[in-house]
Formats: structure tokens, C-alpha cells, sequence
């Protein structure tokens, strides 16, 4: 191979050959199409792990035990470092920027768990929902009690009036509908820690 011939690229959804971005990238198995010049190359095409539930509901508590627990075998995000700029105004926008950061950090070959507010019905429409094997959702919840007490005691700058408190409450018990959850008002951290390790870890190839 030469220096001028394409390698894959970290963004999938830039072509190596011709540089085009798609805006609906082509996918067949684990190799992407480019649609303009039909250049095909390989990637990781590995799960994606969306850890979410209503805000209180123990994520960013979990998340840093988490990632010390999986060290090696996956990688362990919050998704608000990305809630800045242009981003807190297009929600999707925001949902894209996330996979295809995930996407790109997959192709060093460990997979990602996001931890975020997030349903299954924002992410699985989104072009760029391609790039993974699957994709699986896991909510941590709490009782509206608990949860009510966690949003109030959080520090002002969170901006946690009642109103939003309510439909944060709201989630809190339509996302349980929607996805496996775990309730963490009484369980010990240790013992959530455990339950989603053994989650990710039974989910690790797919």
C-alpha cells in the first residue's frame, strides 16, 4: 500500500477515497459504501450501551465506579460534556454528534456506554444509528419521592424549579415503559455498579 492510497477513517461518515460526508451513510454488515463514489472500507461495528432514566436517577453517580469497573474493556461517557453551543438548541443534532463520537472512539475497538437522558426513540431513527451492532438501554429510576428530594438538593445552578422537577418526575415513570430499568431509591451503589456491570458485560458482543 502507498502513503497516497485510503485508510479508514475515524469519522464513518467521511469517505477515505473522495472525502464526501454522507448525510445517510450506506452500511452493508461491518463495511461502509460511500455513496458518491462507491468506495468501500471496513470498521468496527461493535454495541452501544445507552445507560439512561430521568436526571436524579443515579447515572453520573454510577458512571465514575462504572468505568473503573469496565477499565479496558469499554469506555464509560456523560453525555452533557457535549449539551454546549448551537447543540442545546437541535436536540437530533445533539444525538448525532453523540453517535458519531461513539462511532469513532469504537473503531479503537472498545465500545462506549453513554450515560444520559435518552429514549430509544432518539437515537434508532438517526442516520448514524448504523454504525453499531445494537444498541441497548438500560434506565436507572427512582421512586418520585426519592427522586423529587435528589432534583431539590441539587445546587442552583441546575436551575431545578418545580415545574421542571414535574416533568422530569413525568420521564421518570414513561421510561420505565420503555426500557429495562433498575430502581436505585433504596438498592445500595455497589449493588447498582454490579447489576449494570453484569449488564454491559452480558451485552459485550452483539
Amino acid at each position: 500500500m502507498s502513503t497516497l492510497d485510503p485508510v479508514p477513517g475515524l469519522d464513518l461518515r467521511i469517505c477515505p477515497a473522495c472525502g464526501d460526508r454522507a448525510d445517510r451513510p450506506r452500511v452493508e454488515g461491518a463495511v461502509v459504501e460511500c455513496v458518491l463514489c462507491g468506495h468501500r472500507w471496513p470498521f468496527r461495528r461493535l454495541p452501544l450501551f445507552a445507560l439512561t432514566g430521568p436526571s436524579g436517577g443515579g447515572k453520573s453517580t454510577v458512571g465514575p465506579a462504572l468505568a473503573a469497573r469496565l477499565a479496558g474493556d469499554a469506555v464509560v461517557l456523560e453525555q452533557d460534556v457535549l449539551w454546549t453551543g448551537a447543540l442545546r438548541d437541535d436536540i437530533p443534532a445533539f444525538r448525532a454528534a453523540w453517535l458519531r463520537m461513539a462511532a469513532m472512539l469504537h473503531q479503537n475497538g472498545r465500545p462506549v456506554v453513554l450515560c444520559g437522558t435518552v429514549a430509544p426513540q432518539e437515537i434508532e431513527p438517526l442516520p448514524e444509528r448504523t454504525f453499531f451492532s445494537d444498541v441497548h438501554y438500560l434506565a436507572l429510576v427512582a421512586d418520585d419521592a426519592a427522586l423529587r428530594k435528589r432534583l431539590r438538593a441539587r445546587p442552583a445552578w441546575r436551575e431545578w424549579d418545580e415545574p421542571r422537577i414535574d416533568e422530569m418526575l413525568e420521564f421518570n415513570q414513561w421510561i420505565r415503559t420503555q426500557v429495562p430499568h433498575l430502581d436505585t431509591t433504596a438498592t445500595p451503589l455497589d449493588d447498582v455498579v454490579t447489576q449494570v456491570e453484569k449488564w454491559v458485560r452480558s451485552n459485550l458482543i452483539g
